[in-house]
């Protein structure tokens, strides 16, 4: 995608997210590989959160942008699909509120016959899915699918299909969904956040770690921002 365009996308964004919050990003970044688009946002905690945060009211800071997020996610789609031609079927979020960061991952509809082109081998990939399916298991289950991308050198997505046990199926159909969210963001995170293997493995600086999952699906992405420089 051209950069002006991806300009325009971070533009669009990082507006709707101000009129929505009260405060937009400091800066967005995008990347893009098809059928993935990831936004990585910085600095992204209105002063009303901070206060929240300085009070660890972590979970009323999640639970507000849940119910904001939903009236979000369609006029981002539809914005994609205007400027980029990118069809979004799955979305994504979660936030570093520590970090003040935040990522956003849409994926467009692809087919198996297009996943073997796009997981592509990396340095540590067998020893990093060995870690996530251990973590998984600890937490959940091991997933029965799990695939990543390298979609640059700052940014690696990792995608786990099959991880919801029976007690957490049954949870989402009475309708306990947001809590389950909001137990399974903190569990699962507190494994990976400051996980050294991560950076053993994969022999760059991990800098932000993020997952989000779609129960109806049964479907969860990683996502982890890299500093190849440290």
């Amino acid at each position: 995608m051209e950069n002006q365009a991806q300009s325009e996308i971070a533009s669009y964004v990082g507006r709707l997210l101000r009129e929505t919050f009260g405060k937009g990003p400091q800066s967005i970044f995008i990347s893009i590989k098809r059928p993935f688009v990831v936004f990585y946002l910085r600095n992204f905690l209105s002063p009303t959160e901070k206060i929240l945060l300085q009070q660890n009211e972590i979970q009323s800071i999640q639970t507000t942008r849940d119910i904001l997020m939903k009236s979000l996610i369609p006029e981002i789609k539809a914005y994609l699909l205007l400027l980029a031609g990118m069809n979004i079927r799955e979305f994504y979020y979660d936030w570093g509120l520590h970090n003040h960061s935040g990522v956003m991952v849409g994926i467009e509809a692809w087919d198996d016959h297009g996943q073997a082109d796009l997981v592509s081998g990396y340095a540590g990939r067998d020893e990093l899915h060995q870690e996530i399916n251990r973590i998984s298991q600890q937490v959940e289950k091991r997933p029965e699918e799990l695939y990543s991308c390298l979609i640059n050198e700052r940014t690696l997505l990792l995608i786990r299909n099959g991880i919801l046990i029976s007690i957490e199926k049954e949870l989402i159909r009475i309708g306990h969904e947001e809590s389950l969210r909001l137990a399974k963001r903190n569990l699962e995170k507190s494994h990976m956040h400051n996980n050294g293997h991560f950076e053993e493995f994969l022999h760059t600086k991990v800098i932000d770690v993020f997952v989000d999952w779609d129960f109806q699906l049964d479907k969860s992405v990683i996502v982890l921002i890299l500093n190849p420089s440290q």
